[in-house]
């Protein structure tokens, strides 16, 4: 992993951050290696139970970076990086991850926002898929926008162009929550403290079925869940839950399959 990216792990919560600050966190080649790279160990680090996304300075991430999208100039650019093992284009993570938008958030920055479990914006953050308007189809996030707002929130976004605020964007469904800027990481964390409450395998167990379940039939996506059940009551945590709460004790989840 490169410097465009930074990966931060405190305790059980990582933090991954968008890091070209000085090109309001535009994506070139690097910087979609790196991210690339960030998901992948974050995937992997047996400790990371909750994931934060965010970038720094004034920006999320103002999506792909012009400068270096055109496939026929030097080797390495935006769109020569393959996107099959992005968490924009359906990298499987089944941990909880926390999107704290910042700033801008356009195009495949919000395509990967639009993966994330929970989006907390700042009242200065501001989201949109500007592709249309130069010319460039939106794939991934059309792909992802009409389960997750409905169909015409999404064909705002997709279709017009225009940004729309935090506010608008909560009024969609898009963010879970507004909160003033300087509050922004602190009620990410905090978040991310309540998500490890929970017992983080019975966490991605869940996670995996309602992820799952949303592209079966009822009955499979209901087996598949019973069957998930059976897994996980293998697990270490599924005996400390019920002897924590027979003893009227906080249970200290270990995260051991058993």
């Amino acid at each position: 992993m490169g410097d465009t990216v930074l990966y931060e792990r405190e305790g059980h919560i990582a933090t991954i951050t968008y890091n070209r600050p000085e090109a309001m966190n535009a994506i070139n080649g690097q910087l979609r290696q790196d991210l690339n790279a960030a998901w992948e160990q974050f995937r992997q680090d047996e400790e990371a139970w909750v994931g934060i996304v965010t970038g720094a300075g004034r920006a999320f991430s103002a999506g792909a970076d012009l400068k270096d999208a055109n496939p026929t100039t030097t080797p390495g650019t935006f769109w020569e990086v393959p996107s099959y093992n992005s968490l924009e284009s359906g990298m499987e993570i089944f941990k909880p991850v926390i999107a704290a938008v910042n700033g801008y958030c356009l195009g495949f920055a919000l395509t990967l926002v639009s993966a994330c479990d929970f989006v907390i914006a700042s009242e200065q953050a501001q989201f949109g898929f500007p592709e249309v308007r130069i010319g460039i189809p939106t794939i991934q996030g059309a792909v992802r926008m009409p389960s997750r707002i409905g169909w015409q929130n999404a064909m705002e976004l997709l279709l017009i162009g225009e940004r729309v605020d935090a506010h608008r964007a909560k009024e969609m469904g898009l963010a879970w929550k507004v909160v003033p800027h300087e509050q922004l990481m602190d009620e990410a964390k905090a978040l991310a403290e309540r998500l490890l409450l929970s017992a983080p395998l019975a966490v991605r167990a869940t996670k995996e079925v309602a992820r799952r379940g949303q592209q079966m039939p009822f009955s499979e996506a209901i087996r598949f869940g019973e069957t998930m059940r059976k897994v996980s009551r293998t697990t270490a945590d599924a005996k400390v839950g019920p002897a924590a709460f027979r003893e009227k004790t906080t249970p200290v989840w270990t995260g051991e399959e058993g």
